[in-house]
């Protein structure tokens, strides 16, 4: 309704005189026209600018610009021309090319554009008609500018004359109306219909034509279309007015009717007209030819002048007219003529195979694509008619894809099943195109389809676990190992970094053992390694790829350090002390085999680097003693003489079995003496034997300092005693009585434990008389040593009384003695005089300790 308003409205605005006004109207009178299922319909004149335009798509299809520039909206035709443009930004229909309605439809009515408006993600289709209106830019015209006809003075009143129908391309009002015949005195003018609705004149003799009169009549033939402005177009057409032919030919039927396949051969027969005259001579012989009213279908036939046999000329396309009609003319010498018509319908054969166009086609598409994921739009066109145009579109059965009718003559290639890259990284999808026509046409179209990788796999490493094996005091930087995982992926998806898990390694981070090489995954060492402290450990290291978000997966190391000898055995005893000497007793009944010691030693190491091994390097008496190989236990070879000496030293290697091996050494004094005067007389032999052995320097070093210290205790020793005998003078003076017994104790007395090698050990007190200004005097506890420790440093005096300690005088020492026996110390026994005071030795403790004067 509304466009009939305004085109009405126009149509009373307008005059001759505003052609130019009227084409401005025409150009904004666009009509929209909403159909179902999203169709939206417009309509607008021809010949309209470029860049008019057409219509707000955004508006009348509910969408929005946002939208038409996310989904690329974009125009698809049929064909490859286009009319229509879109415009995204604006969201508006504009003109693209000039539009001439009869170049594009001829006489057919409606004249309409169709296409296609695509939207992807999502897919969308909308359909868009657009209906071309005609303007009246076209005058009706002749295809001849004179007619020329020869009638006979004897034609009769009503005579008919076929004239040219003038041919106006525009349609509806625009298109041929009316016709005008000038002068109208002997001649009118009569238009006729035919069956499809075209017309047709004839010029029908109303008066007697009178050759004596006027030979000739000149008349003007006008023609007129509905348009506004009218137009019209004219032909002159000259009559000769000639004697005697009063008789025009008849055909023998109005309309002829045949049909005729389209793939019919130039020179088929189609058919044959016949018509009659009943005039004898020549002016009875007929002539057959083509109106020229019949168009274009004049370049497609052939017809015989003398027999009216009609041929094919050219080529017949049911897809371009499916009925043809041809205007026959039959005509005799005196130019009498008549006139019929023959319908030709063309019978569609299947000589068109499809056509498959790709409207969209997503390439690559992601590996996780979701079943149903569209990957192409196609449109699958076949020109023919019938079953003839119907068409199936199939793929291969054995691709993870389907096609899915979408609308008509509109196919979707779709994904079937889950897509793997790393199985299937390429696709040649053929969709093939095939009509019901017998025989049938088929078409391929080869897709090839890429799928792009995604993060879906982890790094793999080779092994489940790694066993790495690096020897002790390697230098920090050396490889250990390298390890190495693959990813199925690609690109960065499968770029793969190593990193070091911070994991504790005996309480520290593993970073501090161990580093990771990120690009080839080779595991350095930091630090040197002590296998000592660290026989093994275990690290992960994780590998990881680049994808988004990143995958990896970690693998367990062990590391286990190799031990090297480098670490020479260590002697736990006998223990060497440079303050010291250290001694073994031997009592001379000591039989063969005696147990004299035994050195004990350790090695770090391990396996054959801490096999050890014992061996006497020197030995004063080489019969008399001999070391275990294994346990260096040292024992007694042979019976023990008086003859043999009272100091014995021994010098034992321990040796361990590495390559190349180490060894320590250890001194190991021995005195053979069955009583204590024997081991003091020797005593300084063991001093000076040890001082032969040790470094000259260090011994004037500390030859130096205990003369100092000797210095410095004579000093306060003559201090001590000057004061102690002026305070006894006092107390005694004062008193009366005894003086109080006041204990001396040896200085730097050492209590070396032993492992109670020895079979008897004694324990040695020292009393001295009130007469010496030098004796020392000790109580000694029982101990656990089986040793000699001769002390040779300066006396100190220990100001606490001991009841085991007392004063005795030259004179009394045998009631002294006797007294302490009976004191239930049945333990001391052997007591001797010695220089100023008494020895006595216990059986049942283990040290013995002597200060020598």
């Amino acid at each position: 309704m509304w466009f009939l308003c305004c085109f009405h409205a126009q149509r009373g605005a307008c005059s001759p005189r505003t052609s130019s006004w009227l084409m401005r109207s025409l150009v904004l009178c666009v009509f929209v026209m909403t159909v179902a299922r999203g169709q939206v319909r417009y309509s607008i004149p021809e010949e309209m600018t470029k860049g008019s335009l057409v219509g707000n798509i955004v508006q009348d299809l509910g969408l929005d610009v946002k939208r038409l520039k996310s989904g690329r909206a974009r125009i698809f035709t049929e064909d490859s021309r286009e009319y229509i443009g879109l415009n995204v930004d604006k969201g508006t229909l504009i003109v693209k090319e000039r539009i001439d309605r009869e170049e594009l439809c001829a006489q057919v009515s409606p004249c309409s554009l169709h296409f296609q408006i695509i939207l992807e993600n999502p897919m969308e289709l909308h359909r868009i008609d657009v209906e071309i209106l005609d303007i009246n830019d076209h005058a009706p015209v002749f295809a001849r500018k004179e007619i020329d006809f020869q009638i006979s003075e004897l034609a009769l009143p009503g005579a008919r004359f076929s004239l040219d129908s003038a041919q106006d391309p525009d349609t509806g009002t625009n298109a041929l109306k009316s016709y005008m015949l000038h002068p109208t005195e002997n001649f009118e003018l009569k238009v006729l219909s035919r069956n499809d609705g075209s017309k047709y004149v004839e010029m029908v003799l109303q008066v007697p034509l009178d050759r004596e009169i006027r030979e000739e009549h000149k008349l003007t033939l006008t023609a007129f279309d509905g348009g506004s402005p009218q137009k019209t177009g004219t032909v002159r057409i000259s009559v000769t007015v000639m004697d005697a032919n009063d008789n025009a030919p008849v055909f023998s039927l109005p309309v002829y009717r045949v049909s005729l396949f389209e793939n019919s051969p130039n020179g088929a027969a189609v058919t044959k007209v016949s018509a009659t005259d009943n005039d004898q001579g020549p002016n009875g012989e007929i002539a057959y030819s083509f109106s020229r009213s019949s168009g274009k279908a004049l370049d497609l036939f052939h017809i015989d002048t003398k027999t009216g046999e009609i041929t094919v000329k050219g080529d017949l396309d049911y897809e371009r007219a499916k009925q043809l009609e041809l205007n026959i003319d039959a005509t005799d010498k005196g130019g009498l003529t008549d006139s019929s018509k023959v319908v030709i319908d063309i019978i569609d054969v299947n000589d068109n195979p499809p056509v498959i166009s790709v409207i969209s086609f997503s390439n690559p598409i992601p590996e996780d694509a979701a079943p149903e994921t569209v990957i192409a739009m196609l449109n699958v066109k076949d020109l023919d008619s019938g079953k003839n145009g119907q068409v199936k579109c199939t793929i291969a059965t054995d691709l993870p894809f389907k096609v899915k009718s979408s609308a008509q003559n509109f196919y979707s290639l779709i994904t079937d099943q889950i897509l793997d890259r790393e199985k299937t990284s390429e696709y040649n999808i053929t969709v093939t195109a095939i009509d019901e026509g017998s025989p049938s046409f088929s078409i391929n179209k080869t897709l090839t389809l890429k799928i792009s990788d995604v993060n879906d796999n982890a790094p793999v490493f080779q092994s489940q676990s790694y066993t790495a094996y690096v020897m002790e005091n390697n230098s920090p930087g050396v490889s250990v190992l390298s390890v190495k995982a693959h990813d199925k992926d690609s690109g960065n998806n499968a770029r793969i970094s190593y990193f070091l898990e911070d994991n504790l390694v005996n309480g520290v981070s593993a970073s501090t053992f161990i580093s990771v090489n990120a690009e080839s995954g080779e595991i350095l060492a930091v630090r040197s390694f002590d296998y000592e402290q660290t026989k093994e450990f275990k690290i992960r290291v994780k590998a990881q790829d680049g994808g988004s978000p990143p995958l990896s997966s970690n693998v367990s190391v062990k590391i286990i350090i190799q031990d090297q000898n480098d670490n020479a055995p260590q002697v736990l005893y006998p223990v060497q002390s440079g303050a010291s000497v250290v001694a073994e007793i031997v009592p001379r009944s000591a039989d063969v085999g005696y147990l004299v010691t035994k050195v004990v030693a350790v090695d770090v190491d391990s396996g054959q680097n801490a096999w050890l091994s014992y061996k006497l390097q020197k030995h004063t008496d080489r019969a008399l003693f001999e070391v275990g190989l294994q346990n260096g236990e040292i024992r007694t070879v042979r019976q023990v003489t008086d003859k043999d000496a009272v100091k014995q030293r021994l010098t034992v290697v321990v040796e361990d079995n590495g390559q190349p091996s180490r060894s320590a050494t250890v001194n190991v004094n021995v005195a053979v003496a069955d009583s204590f005067p024997e081991v003091l007389s020797e005593f300084t032999d063991f001093t000076h034997d040890k001082d032969y052995n040790d470094n000259l320097t260090f011994y004037l070093v500390l030859a130096l300092a205990v003369v100092s210290f000797l210095f410095i205790v004579s000093i306060i020793a003559i201090l001590s005693v000057k004061c102690y005998r002026w305070r006894r003078e006092r107390m005694f003076y004062k008193s009366g009585a005894n003086l109080p017994v006041i204990p001396y104790y040896p200085p730097l007395y050492a209590d070396v434990g032993g492992t109670g090698t020895l079979q008897h050990v004694y324990n040695y007190e020292v009393c001295g008389t009130t007469d010496s200004r030098k004796s020392d005097l000790k109580y000694l506890r029982p101990s656990s040593q089986s040793v000699l420790n001769f002390d040779l440093s300066g006396t100190r005096t220990v100001p606490k009384q001991d009841r085991n300690t007392e004063d005795v005088s030259a004179e009394n020492v045998s009631a002294v003695v006797r007294r302490r026996k009976q004191e239930a110390r049945s333990d001391l026994t052997d007591c001797r005089v010695v220089g100023g005071g008494v020895v006595c030795a216990a059986r049942r403790v283990e040290g013995v300790a002597l200060r020598r004067d």
